[in-house]
């Protein structure tokens, strides 16, 4: 159960927080009310389906006005450092551009730079934008190498520009330290906020919106709590200890139910490579009686692909009882072993697919083919490919000319250089996930 239903209890919260650290004035409370509505008219509100969206922004400041509590024993802060960790949280992942999902962090500093209405606000509210500007590129990740060598020259240049840092190197210490705090609550966020219903939705919301296969999704989200607890663990630490225990409890829980599902990744590739794990691609012969069993595993399986990529989300059990459906699915050992992955799809007549007019729609020579649908740690073995393969061949001999679907850029790029009469209809970004369509 998510700790925060949606964006007026998250904001809510802020404002209680915001009241509590005695900055809830017109002025800031004004900042968080247009950075809502800034994220909303980009197409980046909650409907956005991708992990930096106008929620993670949200998140992000709940975490770092608890991480700069003025109430602590021990509290090093004052009451301008909580506006500034404030304003650069809801600030730090603004990217007007968004031609892919990962931040750019230049690019929300440019349009702070070249927009009236952002500098306004924040000069109402007593700030100074060089050091905001400073704040967001400490976010820059990951913290290593060229990226923080250009990022540092960045924020010392932001330093100098502002008038109450300029030549002062032990306030820009304390600065910097800020910077560091907001990175954290950057990277702790909406994991800390829910479940792991909630975290592995997230997870997959960064594979989708950043063009990862599946195969990457818990190993690098594995590698990227262990960074964090590694290399920074004394920030880390820093950050979570100010949170109330119940989302101390959520963060630690949710890094532990990842790395069982890095576990059980790596047994399934054991199996899978060196005890010679038979995958068998089946046709399912559909109408009549369908088992309950059956039902259950596809949908078990439906529901780990991201959203977006749930076509049929609101009628998946209807449409197995339809005559034009056409399913495949992957097994375990023989035709009758257990469904490990599925192919599903039927005439596109039968689909809505926002944002896509295809010509041949309304033609009835055509077949939409839904993404390919396997159980988590089970990508990576070709069970995909075979069942994509199976699906094209019951296609053909059922009379369509056209086939199409949705797959990664690089896949659709691969494909075209092998000559297999695949061509891109529609592109989309910053998701990189396109609409294709195949000659059959």
């Amino acid at each position: 159960m998510q700790e925060f239903a949606n964006i007026p209890t998250l904001k809510n919260a802020i404002i209680d927080l915001m009241t509590e650290s005695g900055i809830a004035n017109k002025q800031l409370t004004m900042i968080l009310d247009y950075v809502i509505d800034l994220f909303e008219k980009n197409n980046i509100g909650t409907d956005y389906y991708g992990y930096h969206n106008i929620d993670h922004e949200l998140e992000v400041t709940y975490i770092a006005l608890h991480a700069s509590n003025l109430k602590s024993e021990n509290s090093e802060f004052t009451t301008d450092d909580v506006k500034y960790l404030f304003t650069s949280s809801l600030f730090h992942d603004f990217d007007p551009e968004k031609s892919v999902d990962r931040p750019h962090e230049k690019n929300v500093v440019s349009f702070l730079e070249n927009n009236e209405k952002p500098k306004k606000l924040i000069i109402d509210a007593g700030l100074d934008i060089n050091i905001i500007k400073a704040l967001i590129m400490r976010t820059v990740y990951p913290w290593n190498g060229k990226i923080k060598d250009s990022a540092e020259i960045e924020i010392k240049n932001y330093f100098e520009a502002s008038p109450i840092t300029k030549g002062n190197i032990s306030l820009q210490d304390h600065y910097k330290k800020l910077g560091w705090i907001l990175s954290m609550s950057d990277r702790i966020g909406g994991y800390a906020l829910g479940d792991f219903s909630k975290a592995m939705e997230q997870a997959k919301m960064n594979a989708h919106a950043s063009a990862w296969s599946p195969t990457l999704i818990v190993k690098r989200a594995v590698a990227f709590f262990e960074d964090m607890l590694t290399n920074e663990s004394d920030m880390c630490e820093k950050v979570l200890n100010s949170l109330p225990k119940n989302l101390r409890k959520n963060f630690l829980d949710n890094i532990v139910s990842f790395m069982k599902l890095r576990q059980e990744e790596i047994q399934i590739y054991n199996r899978c490579t060196y005890e010679g794990l038979k995958f068998v691609p089946s046709i399912e012969k559909l109408g009549g009686k369908i088992e309950s069993e059956f039902i259950d595993a596809l949908l078990e399986i439906y529901k780990e692909l991201p959203k977006p990529l749930q076509f049929t989300r609101d009628d998946f059990v209807d449409s197995l009882y339809d005559k034009e459906t056409i399913l495949n699915t992957l097994r375990i050992g023989n035709n009758k072993g257990p469904i490990i992955g599925f192919a599903k799809g039927g005439p596109l007549e039968k689909y809505q697919i926002s944002n896509v007019n295809d010509i041949n729609f309304g033609k009835k020579n055509t077949v939409f083919l839904e993404p390919v649908a396997l159980k988590m740690g089970y990508w990576g073995f070709h069970g995909g490919s075979e069942m994509r393969h199976l699906f094209t061949m019951q296609v053909s001999t059922k009379g369509y000319k056209f086939l199409t679907s949705f797959a990664m850029r690089d896949v659709i790029t691969k494909r075209k250089k092998r000559h297999e009469g695949i061509e891109f209809v529609k592109k989309f970004d910053p998701e990189r996930w396109d609409y294709y369509r195949t000659k059959l």
